[in-house]
């Protein structure tokens, strides 16, 4: 069953959602803002990386249309895959309304129930505030600060390791 958060509904992603999400990683990864994926990712490239397994992806929908999509993996192989790696992507006109904190709702409450223990974020840009802001009211702490490692419009600006428990949402 799809989780709702208000009017938005979270879904896992399918072979049908291809074109939409495709539209929303082009967009955000051409930014160069937010992910340091190449400006230029082809889409195959894209799809590939946000949906192939271990990866488990969700897209979020708004009145039918596809606004958001999340995806939940092992931060690591081996002796690290009990903790999960959350990514996000808004459509750019769908940000500030509720989508990315829905979606990483849904994907807390997922990553629990598939059993892992925590969530890492490994590179959140400091300059993304509304990003870190929301991170942070989700129960997100920074525990690293990465000096200069992301490239904004040529410049180094610094990025923050961001980690939380998911022991509330597996019961204890």
């Amino acid at each position: 069953m799809p989780a709702r958060a208000a009017d938005i509904t979270i879904r896992p992603c399918r072979s049908d959602d291809a074109d939409a999400l495709w539209a929303i990683l082009q967009a955000v990864f051409s930014a160069g803002e937010t992910y340091a994926y190449p400006t230029d990712i082809s889409r195959e490239a894209a799809l590939a990386g946000w949906t192939a397994p271990p990866a488990r992806a969700w897209v979020a929908e708004r009145d039918g249309v596809v606004v958001g999509s999340s995806r939940v993996m092992p931060n690591q192989p081996g002796q690290g895959a009990h903790v999960a790696n959350g990514s996000f992507v808004v459509a750019p006109d769908a940000g500030g309304r509720g989508v990315g904190r829905a979606l990483c709702e849904h994907a807390l409450q997922a990553a629990a129930e598939l059993g892992y223990r925590a969530m890492q974020f490994n590179l959140v840009v400091s300059a993304n505030e509304r990003a870190v802001a929301l991170w942070r009211s989700l129960g997100f702490e920074t525990v690293g600060r990465l000096p200069g490692a992301f490239m904004l419009h040529g410049e180094e600006v610094d990025a923050f390791v961001m980690y939380r428990r998911l022991d509330d949402l597996r019961g204890g």
